[in-house]
């Protein structure tokens, strides 16, 4: 009998696995001694280095196969190879070190500044609330980096407009100040005086935004309104209020800004989430480099 199969007993006898999980271990034992056979021409799994391992790892991923299928055929090795340590047949578990390596780090999507400036530039009925508080709150969301939950508790007390500042509460009730433009702060004014003022609550807790109805907004009206509006504008796959924020960070830091006032704009409490941003700058960087400089087109390096 062969030591796969005596594991997969042991499994099915003693440790009273299903016959789902046997039969998913089975298949993955097979695919790895058939490839350690036509790869290595080795026949005794007890002679397997972990390096023969990784080559099969590496032979999985680039058949794109799914991390989550790997790391399943990993953990089948690794409970076999624990067994034959304790069986006494071999003198280290070879599979125990070995990582499902990490994907490929994917871009944040990011909504073009062309496509912005023209979300923005839309003709707004200054007189219709809804659409002149759904502008608002896009303008918002792009020009100060905001989270979705941010903004919809975002209170007339935090809107310090004389000194051209908001106050934001952010993650674990960390605080920080976002400054505004004279644009946006007249943005502001005007609907404070012509449209939030109608609806009578004033206290300094109460929300700044509002829906039609006098309530408090709700995330998935904010949602919905920040993806039609990019619909109109924006070939993004993704259009959420989070988007906006991604092309906050990254248009600041497209045009030069310190990646330390960035992080302290979004409110993130290390650098290393606000590093995310500089992969689309440096990708950016490349384009532009590429357009202008005389030599690009004979780089090699970038």
């Amino acid at each position: 009998m062969s030591y796969t199969q005596q594991f997969l007993d042991y499994l099915h006898f003693q440790k009273r696995f299903s016959e789902h999980t046997l039969l998913a271990y089975s298949k993955d034992l097979s695919l790895f001694e058939e490839f350690i056979r036509e790869e290595f021409e080795e026949e005794d799994l007890r002679e397997v280095h972990h390096s023969m391992i990784r080559s099969w790892v590496v032979h999985m991923v680039e058949q794109n196969l799914a991390r989550t299928s790997i790391k399943r055929k990993l953990s089948a090795l690794r409970s076999f190879y624990k067994y034959l340590l304790r069986q006494g047949q071999v003198k280290s578990n070879v599979a125990a070190q070995i990582a499902v390596p990490k994907p490929p780090r994917k871009l944040l999507r990011v909504v073009p500044e062309e496509d912005m400036l023209a979300l923005l530039s839309l003709e707004v009925d200054e007189e219709d609330y809804w659409m002149y508080t759904q502008s608002l709150i896009l303008d918002l969301f792009y020009q100060c980096g905001l989270r979705l939950s941010e903004l919809i508790n975002l209170r007339l007390e935090d809107l310090r407009l004389e000194s051209s500042y908001i106050k934001v509460m952010g993650k674990g009730s960390k605080e920080r100040e976002i400054p505004i433009n004279s644009e946006l702060k007249k943005r502001l004014n005007f609907y404070l005086k012509r449209h939030r003022a109608g609806f009578g609550e004033q206290s300094h807790a109460a929300p700044v935004f509002l829906t039609q109805k006098g309530k408090k907004l709700y995330p998935k009206l904010v949602y919905n309104s920040v993806n039609a509006y990019l619909s109109l504008v924006s070939g993004v796959d993704q259009k959420s209020p989070h988007v906006l924020r991604h092309s906050f960070a990254s248009h600041l830091l497209n045009r030069g800004a310190d990646l330390n006032s960035v992080k302290e704009l979004l409110g993130h409490s290390s650098l290393a989430a606000t590093q995310v941003y500089t992969h689309n700058s440096i990708d950016r960087l490349k384009l532009l480099y590429n357009q202008a400089h005389p030599r690009a087109a004979k780089s090699d390096d970038i």
